[in-house]
């Protein structure tokens, strides 16, 4: 079940969102092509534990989970899908809720490599 996502917080997200497909779209990136997206989550072990063993409930693969400095940890997740505005804004919301869902995880952004052909 979706749980509650701060208005706020998802207007400052998406504003960063614009601005990166913004650039992209500068580059030639064509958003309606289906690329993989990146999308990282930080916080403790155990918390990243649980959202990588729920991951696929959420349409997304885990691609790496490390320690990335001593007691810091991310966990990358891969999905298939457009860079279209409202593709990102669904995903962005998505990882919101995953954010509330899971006590102690910090979504940390996406990204992906453009597509121009």
């Amino acid at each position: 079940m979706a749980r509650p996502v701060d208005p706020k917080r998802l207007a400052e997200e998406w504003a960063a969102d614009q601005d990166v497909l913004a650039q992209m779209a500068a580059g030639g990136d064509i958003a309606s092509i289906v690329r993989t997206i990146d999308v990282s989550f930080t916080g403790p072990e155990k918390a990243l534990d649980r959202l990588a063993d729920a991951a696929a409930d959420y349409g997304f693969e885990v691609a790496e989970f490390a320690e990335t400095a001593p007691g810091t940890w991310q966990l990358d997740c891969d999905i298939d899908q457009t860079t279209e505005p409202e593709a990102i804004k669904a995903l962005t919301t998505k990882c919101l809720e995953i954010e509330a869902a899971f006590p102690g995880v910090a979504y940390d952004g996406w990204g992906c490599l453009a597509q121009t052909d």
